[in-house]
């Protein structure tokens, strides 16, 4: 089993109940090939640094999840063939990414992050 991070900007029509529709089809799809999800982060509507589709801004969801390596084909092939998804990007996480996330996501500081000075 490998980590790794999936983020997807989907298209900025979508309605709520569909976005959350869209995320919990491919949390799923990763749990029924033996994977486990284990953070999502929907980042919600942003702006895109080009126009994509003629769009401006997209939804955008991270997932943490860990998998099989032969799962991502899979998964690289259902994002290609959904119209809702505008881009999508894998990045595998070694071990000092998932440590990383996992202080970030407990609040604990991880000494990288800039302090605001007076």
């Amino acid at each position: 089993m490998n980590n790794y991070e999936l983020m997807v900007i989907f298209t900025p029509v979508l309605s709520e109940e569909d976005f959350k529709a869209a995320q919990k089809k491919y949390a799923s799809l990763v749990k029924e090939n033996g994977g486990e999800v284990v953070h999502e982060n929907p980042w919600g509507l942003k702006s895109l640094a080009y126009p994509i589709a003629k769009k401006t801004t997209g939804l955008y969801w991270v997932m943490e999840y860990s998998a099989p390596s032969s799962f991502n084909e899979k998964l690289k092939i259902q994002l290609l063939r959904d119209e809702s998804v505008l881009r999508h990007m894998f990045t595998a996480l070694d071990k000092y990414a998932v440590e990383y996330n996992a202080k970030k996501r407990s609040g604990v500081a991880s000494g990288t992050e800039k302090t605001v000075g007076a």
